[in-house]
């Protein structure tokens, strides 16, 4: 029996890699394989379809039927992305009308939008979106119904307290938990915060205006320009710290620490915990498996970390700005932006900022 059960194991391990090496995911890969989704490399502009074009794409997020959503960071928009790459608009002028900026709720081309920056989608398919010029959270639905939820269009103070009188100041990332709290990263200010359904306002971590890089609890914590935000399926949140350029960890309760990278040290090296090395990472996702994709905005790259602090570059080359597609080093990135992950945790999507693309990440694993 013993020999059955090895030629067995064999045989099933042959067949597995046999069909993975048809895939594009083969197991042990270090890397992964990029393409690009829609739009054209270094070509800015306003259009929608299975050509598209992008002015400065800067948010991503991903809903449960595969479709991404981005921002158009420079035209004041909310763009749709399906699977097979057809763009369209689902909140914000359209193309004919142009790239309008403003702080009006509405239905699809009658809402508008002053420079939004991060985005989340809820279990029911609701965008969120951090308006950052408006200093607003903002709520477009499905059908493209348009919402604020709180602060006041212009009004940027930061204050706590009940939809009526709370204010934010400078929102950047944007994540949104199971019971549909809104957490919003404060990139001026320093903080993170949460919002309630009724539009309440609360700092979960860090003080206004008082930056730094100290891990504690609460307000005895300090953020660095926080950018990104996402939350894991334990509700614990992963912050892109852009000028610490660290990844930072906060439980529900706002306990935070740092995840990987060293404080205050900016650089491009792979390894665990504080021998890794970040260059103003911008956004964050995780997968099921609590690994975190960062976007590393000035070493143009993509970067995967363990949620026990490994960190290692999944695509792009360090320091080299460029666009092309292909496996690991030999992709290139021109400040790559906002990043989210798909729910089979298998595709990373990108936004290339400087190049006005939306590129798609392959990520490689391990199937037994």
């Amino acid at each position: 029996m013993q020999r059955v059960t090895h030629k067995t194991n064999a045989l099933v391990l042959a067949l597995l890699l046999a069909g993975l090496q048809s895939s594009v995911l083969i197991a042990g890969s270090e890397d992964g394989v990029v393409t690009t989704l829609a739009g054209s490399p270094g070509v800015g502009g306003y259009t929608n379809g299975s050509h598209a074009l992008f002015l400065s794409p800067k948010a991503m997020s991903t809903d449960r039927e595969g479709n991404v959503y981005t921002v158009d960071n420079y035209c004041g928009t909310v763009r749709k992305i399906t699977p097979e790459g057809e763009v369209s608009t689902l909140a914000g002028p359209t193309p004919a009308m142009g790239c309008v900026f403003g702080s009006v709720d509405g239905t699809g081309s009658a809402a508008r939008f002053n420079s939004p920056s991060g985005t989340t989608v809820d279990g029911a398919g609701n965008v969120y979106v951090a308006d950052s010029g408006n200093c607003t959270l903002r709520k477009v639905t499905p059908g493209g119904v348009v919402t604020t939820i709180a602060g006041s269009p212009s009004v940027c103070v930061s204050v706590d307290g009940a939809k009526s009188v709370s204010r934010f100041n400078h929102l950047s990332g944007v994540a949104v938990d199971r019971a549909d709290n809104v957490y919003v990263t404060s990139w001026s200010d320093c903080t993170v915060r949460e919002v309630t359904q009724a539009g309440e306002i609360k700092t979960v971590a860090g003080v206004s205006g008082s930056c730094g890089e100290t891990n504690g609890k609460g307000s005895a914590a300090r953020f660095d320009n926080p950018s990104g935000i996402a939350v894991d399926g334990d509700g614990n949140f992963y912050v892109a710290d852009e000028t610490g350029c660290t990844i930072r960890k906060m439980t529900p309760s706002g306990v935070v620490s740092t995840l990987a990278g060293k404080a205050g040290i900016c650089g491009a090296a792979d390894g665990k915990g504080d021998s890794a090395l970040f260059n103003v990472p911008s956004w964050t996702a995780v997968d099921r498996d609590g690994n975190v994709y960062v976007s590393d905005y000035m070493n143009f790259t993509v970067r995967q970390v363990t949620p026990d602090g490994v960190v290692t570059t999944l695509a792009g080359l360090a320091g080299t700005e460029g666009s092309a597609n292909g496996t690991g080093k030999a992709a290139l990135f021109n400040h790559p932006d906002g990043v989210a992950v798909d729910s089979e945790r298998n595709v990373v999507y990108v936004a290339d900022r400087n190049n006005n693309t939306v590129r798609r990440v392959v990520v490689p694993f391990w199937p037994w």
